[in-house]
């Protein structure tokens, strides 16, 4: 938000500014006389509220669950899934807001002294350093604008997705879904269950719904993340809008 502010002709922070006409809406990038705050991402100004919240917020979240996701948190010890260390580029870098956003001092304090769960979740406060290196192909400086195709490689499968679908499919043809997408990685998931021979991994995923699937497989990383949302990053607005499917549905 320090960066925000100081690319305004006037960084003085907005005084008494509504967060929005909804009074139920995140915040986005603007209101900068609220710090510390759970936000949605920026985006445009003009861009439809949507429930993604800023990437701050994501990895300050990632410091109580882990890396791991609902789908496949029952399938890996929680221990060793957690970040350590953040590199930032140092010119993009305010110390005060890093401590605010992560630190031990800062939001995610009333976490210090949090037992946490039976599964191993806790906070885990990472370690936040700065580099003066230029990543080869940063977008700092680039000419070339934002592009809608990247490319997906591991030794046993390689895919170019179009906007997110695999290329030559079309949008919204579940034979489109890159084996990253929230339906692939449950049917991973799925398949290794089978395989490790672990019937209640199994039973927790081979749900009718990705919701159900999801809530079912965890509910040690649940009750982290609900803890952290009560506490630390109150204001946190949950994304239920989008997992009510099943195999057939995407």
């Amino acid at each position: 938000m320090e960066l925000t502010m100081a690319s305004q002709e006037d960084a003085t922070p907005w005084a008494n500014a509504a967060p929005s006409s909804n009074p139920d809406d995140m915040i986005g990038r603007g209101h900068f006389d609220r710090l510390g705050v759970v936000r949605r991402k920026p985006a445009r100004p003009d861009a439809p509220v949507t429930m993604s919240k800023s990437c701050s917020d994501k990895l300050a979240l990632k410091q109580v669950t882990g890396l791991l996701s609902g789908i496949t948190a029952k399938l890996v010890q929680v221990d060793g899934c957690y970040l350590r260390t953040l590199v930032m580029p140092e010119a993009e870098t305010v110390s005060e807001a890093v401590k605010r956003a992560f630190g031990r001092e800062g939001r995610m304090k009333v976490l210090n002294d949090w037992e946490g769960t039976k599964a191993g979740h806790q906070f885990r406060s990472f370690d936040v350093r700065t580099t003066g290196r230029q990543f080869a192909y940063s977008a700092q400086g680039a000419e070339a604008g934002g592009s809608n195709l990247s490319a997906l490689w591991t030794p046993k499968r390689q895919e170019i997705l179009v906007n997110g679908v695999l290329q030559g499919r079309k949008q919204f043809d579940i034979r489109g879904a890159s084996i990253t997408s929230r339906r692939g990685l449950w049917k991973l998931a799925l398949e290794v269950a089978v395989m490790a021979g672990v019937p209640a991994v199994l039973g927790n995923l081979d749900k009718a719904t990705y919701g159900q699937a999801k809530e079912s497989a965890n509910l040690d990383r649940r009750e982290a993340k609900d803890k952290a949302l009560e506490t630390a990053l109150t204001g946190w607005k949950r994304n239920e809008r989008d997992d009510d499917w099943g195999f057939e549905a995407r």
